[in-house]
């Protein structure tokens, strides 16, 4: 994702001629979309994104669980008990 706000950010700043980005190639001011795409697909075929979304539900699975422990006045004794 920061490959893409930095692209956009120096596609912007190419086409207005905002120095010194308006003096570089148009190849180096793509290059971080290059980048993004490489990034994504890297991500996708190592598993990365997979994992990171599995982690993001075990978190979010795990405080629906706390809260509810909270809710019957269980609190952190009931987690012990496993």
């Amino acid at each position: 994702m920061y490959f893409l706000g930095l692209g956009l950010i120096l596609l912007v700043m190419k086409y207005l001629q905002i120095d010194p980005v308006g003096a570089w190639s148009w190849l180096v001011v793509l290059a971080p979309f290059g980048l993004a795409v490489a990034w994504w697909a890297w991500a996708d075929a190592s598993g990365y994104t997979k994992r990171k979304a599995v982690e993001k539900d075990e978190q979010r699975k795990q405080a629906r669980i706390d809260r509810n422990r909270a809710a019957l006045g269980i609190g952190q004794a009931g987690k012990k008990r496993r």
